[in-house]
Formats: structure tokens, sequence, C-alpha cells
């Protein structure tokens, strides 16, 4: 980043006030508006914080009108093609993809890191069976600081490496347990013979009376889409995670408080909300009702998984997620299941209507991978907490970018006040 020659004024009753103007590698260049409050007495207005850079961020940059997702510089179609989760998980944190010698050394420390504290399991039991997993995988999550946390220093990089190492290998099982509990199915441990996403379907999927063995185009499947929710750049459970951990908060409430915004249906319940939506058309037969009605602006009805707030042309991941899915539904000779076949059809429309193309409601991400995710077996409302594992690598990256940063403060977001002028409590008689 460097500050340019250019400056931004401000001009407020009659008194110019000029700020400088900073610029990154890619996007937008930003005003530095740190010093307005104190120079003119006012703050900025910015619901959403759509036109406001929070912070400074090496970790990844979106550009959405291209439909260009960057880990670090590079491009999300490459990653997905050439590297695992575990690979991209490193990269994210470190900023450099790692060697053979690094990437075996990781790998190894993730896989012995993936057991859980057998007290931890008990917590389990404290939940109803059937509480929705994301409640269960928030409080578990949270919970690890009752184990891990103490004597920790977050200044000390051997100590933060430890919590990464700790969060990234323990919550797959977190949430296979989530499921395991939820549908009554035995505990399964851990195995240290089996890779990051096989080891998730071992403990999702196996059962203590026979073997089970993860079907290697699945698994892949399941890496792929780990890779692709990796990490967003300054999106809503990101920025919860910053803001929580600007207050010095430990990194198990900080992802613990991710989930929680992960949970929206306007985050990452979207792919959940895709499969309830197509389980609600129920039937190709019924695909041209439910187009007309998304072309209605009178109807409250909304095609889910089309469309995308930050990637204005085609989200990258869903093509790369597209083609993931077309391998899963012909391995499991699921081409002409119900279901797909609808999904297949929103698809057909959503890339040849006119309505769909002038509007750019491509079919984006979480469309492809709820596809997936179901054809796999994994309960559709196990389908956020898939999401929150994968984003746990760029949530552990970006809290530590930030209390790393020299420049970092706890954050305290200004607000327009709009409610009652001062006012005087009237005795109770004048009531």
């Amino acid at each position: 980043m460097s500050t340019n020659q250019r400056t931004a004024s401000l001009t407020v009753d009659g008194k110019t006030v000029d700020f400088p103007v900073l610029t990154g590698t890619h996007g937008n260049d930003v005003i530095d508006i740190r010093p307005l409050g104190g120079k003119t007495g006012l703050f900025t207005y910015d619901p959403g914080f759509l036109s406001t850079a929070s912070c400074r961020s090496a970790i990844t940059f979106i550009d959405g009108d291209k439909g260009e997702l960057l880990y670090r510089g590079y491009p999300i179609e490459q990653l997905a093609e050439k590297c695992n989760f575990l690979e991209v998980a490193y990269l994210l944190r470190t900023g450099e993809l790692p060697g053979a010698a690094e990437k075996a050394e990781f790998e190894n420390t993730i896989r012995h890191h993936t057991l859980v504290h057998d007290q931890l399991t008990r917590f389990y039991n404290g939940f109803r069976r059937d509480a929705h997993p994301m409640a269960v995988i928030i409080g578990v999550a949270g919970a690890l600081s009752a184990f891990y946390h103490q004597g920790m220093d977050y200044s000390n990089v051997e100590h933060r490496d430890v919590c990464f190492n700790r969060i990234i290998a323990k919550l797959p099982t977190i949430v296979a347990l989530a499921y395991r509990y939820n549908t009554g199915l035995p505990f399964m441990y851990p195995r240290n013979d089996l890779g990051y996403a096989e080891n998730f379907m071992y403990q999702m999927f196996g059962v203590p009376c026979e073997e089970y063995k993860p079907n290697p185009v699945l698994a892949h499947a399941l890496d792929v889409i780990f890779t692709l929710h990796a990490d967003h750049e300054q999106n809503a459970s990101t920025s919860t995670v910053r803001l929580a951990g600007s207050s010095g908060a430990n990194p198990f409430a900080c992802v613990a408080a991710g989930i929680s915004c992960l949970w929206g249906p306007a985050h990452g319940g979207a792919n959940e909300a895709c499969l309830k939506m197509l389980e609600e058309i129920g039937d190709v037969s019924r695909v041209g009702e439910y187009i007309e009605r998304a072309k209605d602006k009178s109807d409250s009805f909304k095609l889910m998984g089309f469309g995308h707030r930050v990637y204005k042309n085609f989200d990258p991941r869903a093509k790369l997620m597209g083609k993931v899915c077309a391998n899963v539904l012909a391995e499991l000779g699921l081409e002409n299941d119900r279901l797909f076949k609808l999904a297949k059809a929103l698809e057909k429309i959503a890339l040849e209507d006119d309505y769909f193309i002038e509007k750019k409601l491509y079919p984006n991400v979480d469309f492809y991978s709820g596809i997936v995710q179901k054809a796999i077996g994994i309960p559709t409302a196990m389908f956020t907490c898939i999401f929150a594992l994968a984003r746990t690598a760029g949530w552990l990256a970006q809290w530590e970018e930030m209390i790393t940063d020299p420049e970092y403060k706890i954050g305290r977001p200004r607000q327009l006040y709009v409610g009652a002028a001062r006012r005087n409590v009237p005795d109770i008689g004048a009531r």
C-alpha cells in the first residue's frame, strides 16, 4: 500500500480539509478519513459498510466485475485445480504455498491434532437431539477455549501456530460429531492414516461394525468445496471475527462468533435455502411457474442460488463447482434423480433466459455446493456447518493479520443518533 500525491478535499461550512488517498495492489483507492472527526467534528454514515474499507489486508482480493477471486494473489481456479485444502489453509495464513517438505510437515501436524478432548465430547449430551447442528458447533467451538486457552500468549507466533493447527484440525471432528449426535450414531474417532476430507467423511459416515473407505471422487469434491469457501475478503462473518478479536478475545471465541454470523440465510445459509427452494418447487414440470414468479416484482418468491452481491458477472467459484457437481452426479449415477434434474433445469434457464442474462443472475457457488453435498449424503441442516469448517482457515488468517498489525485498534463504529433529545424524568405523579 502506498500514499500517492492525490488528496480528497471536503468543504464544511466554508472550511476545506484535505485527506490523503491510499492505493493498494488491486481494487479501488481509499480516502484515509481517520482524522475526519478531529478536523471537522463529523463522522461518515455508511450502513453495511458498502463504501468503507475497515482494514488493510493482504489475504484475499475480489474483483466482482471481472469475476475474479485471489487468495494471496493466486487465482481460485488454479488453487482448486492444483492444491488441496490444507495447502490453501497454509497459504492463507503464511502468505506462501508450502514446499514439499512444509506440506508434509503441516499435514502431519494437522492429522495428529484431529482428536478432541474426551470431556469435550460430553458437551454434546447437553443439547437436544433435534438441535440445529449450527447451534451445537457454535457452543462446542467456543468451549475449546475452556481446554486450550489457558496460558496462551497470542503475541507469540509459536502459540498462534499451535492455536491455528488445533482449530483447523478439530473443526471437522466437531462438525462430524454434531451430525452423529443429531442422528443417534456412535461417535467415530479420527484416523491418522486418512487425508483431511477423507477423515471428515469417515467420521461422518463410518460405522464401528464394518470398514469404511471414502470414495475418492466424493472426497475430492469436498476438498474443493473447502477450498472455494476458505476465505472471501471482508464479508459479514470475517468482519465479525475481526471485530470480536479486536477486543483481545481468544481465537476460539472469535471463531464461535464467526460461526454465529455465518448461520444467517443471507450469508452461509444460502446453500441450505437453495435446497429448500428446490424441495418447494418439487418437480421439473413446475419450473416455468416458479421462473415467472421470480420475474414478478410483486411476488416475494426469490430464486435462491442465483446472482451474488459481490460478483456482478459469473461467480468464479461456481464454474469450478459446476464441474465438480457433474462429476459427483455421474459417479453416483444420480443424473436422473428428481431433485438433481430439477436443479439442472433451473441452471439451463438461468444460463439461457434473457431476463437472467440481462440481470446477470447466474448460478453461484451455493447453488452447486448444495447439490453436491446433498448427493454425498450430507443433510441440508449440515450445509452451513461445512461452510464454517472451511471458512475457519480464512477467519484465523484474518484474525492473526489483524492482531499483528501495528495500527490495529479495538473496533468502535460510530452512529447517527436519531432518538429523543435530552429530557428530564418527570415526577411519578406527573407521568
